[in-house]
């Protein structure tokens, strides 16, 4: 007889980008039973992935170039084969529970389609998404995490909790978004199509936000370009007013700030982030250019 636990309910998928220095964590904190699929972007961390995810038994999608975020994610949601998804940073780790209590707040809530855990920071402070650009002002949620489960307006990306049937109703992630505000666009379209969105208090995940791959000013720069080439792009997609020039504005304000001043990784940052928004002046997919 199949094994019926919540653990293996339930697939873990991480995508990885030289993500060596935390994904042994992650693995770690994996209970038996659930099953885990990494998708490894290109990296030249390919052969230490491919042994560790041997050793811990995940199976591993090697991508010959980097396809993006979105893409790899739904690489991942292709080969499982259980009730529940469970899109995980490999910057993260888990409790001992979480997956128990997670597939218990799933049956509590059957009408949900997706749903966060209480994610933490390293120090143990709250993370907590309370807005989005894709979202009217109105909808914004008070900071911290709320006291009991309850309804949410968007779900952050790094423990994202979905049940299979609605992530695949939904189409998954948008391919067209190649980094950034995938999440917010997932879980604003499971919310208005298939069903509310949790926060699920009693499941917890701590979140070493900002390591799932190599920090350079390199790095910073690619991640700057592809926020504000997505930013105006879901922004357009989810009829917000403006996003070109709202995107423009923020990024000239970024640029204004004295901080810029003291820090040359900072002006790169905000620079690329200003080239991304300027690529998605005209309406396109964001995912056919780069920043070269």
């Amino acid at each position: 007889m199949p094994d019926q636990s919540p653990n293996a309910r339930v697939t873990i998928i991480s995508v990885t980008f030289n993500s060596m220095a935390v994904l042994p964590a992650m693995l770690a904190s994996v209970p038996a039973g659930a099953q885990v699929v990494i998708v490894d972007n290109s990296t030249t961390q390919a052969a230490e992935t491919a042994a560790l995810a041997d050793h811990h038994g995940a199976r591993l999608i090697a991508n010959p170039k980097n396809l993006g975020f979105g893409v790899a994610c739904n690489q991942g949601a292709a080969v499982a084969d259980t009730e529940f998804l469970l899109f995980l940073n490999p910057d993260a780790t888990l409790a001992p529970d979480t997956l128990i209590e997670l597939v218990a707040a799933a049956e509590r809530f059957p009408r949900a389609s997706a749903m966060n855990p209480r994610i933490a920071e390293a120090d143990g402070s709250a993370s907590f998404k309370r807005h989005s650009h894709l979202m009217r002002r109105a909808e914004r949620m008070a900071r911290g995490w709320p006291t009991s489960d309850t309804e949410v307006t968007v779900l952050s990306g790094a423990a994202l909790f979905v049940r299979r049937v609605d992530f695949d109703a939904v189409g998954g992630f948008d391919p067209a978004i190649f980094l950034y505000h995938e999440d917010d666009d997932l879980s604003r379209r499971l919310r208005a199509e298939r069903g509310p969105i949790m926060f699920v208090r009693g499941a917890l995940v701590q979140h070493l936000a900002g390591q799932s791959s190599v920090r350079s000013p390199e790095i910073a720069a690619l991640k700057a370009w592809h926020m504000g080439r997505s930013r105006v792009y879901t922004m357009r997609k989810h009829a917000r007013p403006a996003p070109f020039l709202t995107s423009v504005a923020s990024a000239l304000a970024q640029l204004a700030s004295p901080v810029l001043l003291l820090s040359a990784r900072k002006r790169a940052k905000q620079w690329a982030f200003l080239r991304g928004v300027l690529s998605a002046r005209k309406p396109s997919r964001v995912g056919t250019k780069t920043p070269l």
